[in-house]
């Protein structure tokens, strides 16, 4: 099971950031997801969620917040099977400007960019996002504010 954070990262308008990811070999098939990656080596939780960050979208200054969702997923990519445990941060950040150089290899095959998105652009988008129900956790995380203790999220098999 691969441990792995990622970031709701919301700026000063309360939009959130994703990647438009797709299966290298078939480019056509796409979805959009939030930041972040696999742990490595000793690295807690909320650092890799800060490394990652850093390295999918070039932001640097963003404040992490507490542990909104917690998931668990499995799904194919790259011609081999990923089983993951997602733990989701929020984070905040006045910067909007991104910057993709520090994407890896399989990253530069399966990312075609990046979109600040309205919770209302979410909501009405007929496009795949994960985790799937994002644009009703959005809403929620902006009406209540985050989770007294992280929610555990529907374990997603694709």
């Amino acid at each position: 099971m691969r441990q792995v954070s990622r970031v709701v990262l919301l700026d000063s308008q309360d939009r959130i950031l994703l990647l438009h990811g797709f299966e290298p070999d078939r480019p056509t098939e796409t979805w959009w997801f939030t930041p972040g990656g696999g742990l490595e080596g000793t690295e807690t939780r909320a650092e890799a969620a800060l490394r990652e960050l850093a390295e999918e979208t070039g932001i640097t200054e963003a404040a992490l917040g507490p542990l909104l969702w917690k998931r668990r997923c499995a799904f194919p990519f790259d011609g081999r099977r990923w089983e993951q445990d997602e733990w989701y941060y929020l984070a905040r950040t006045d910067r909007t400007a991104t910057d993709t150089a520090g994407h890896t290899d399989l990253e530069r095959r399966s990312v075609s960019g990046l979109k600040w998105w309205t919770s209302e652009e979410l909501s009405v988008s007929h496009e795949t996002v994960y985790p799937t129900r994002l644009a009703e956790l959005l809403r929620t995380l902006l009406d209540e504010g985050p989770p007294s203790a992280p929610v555990l999220l529907e374990t997603e098999r694709v």
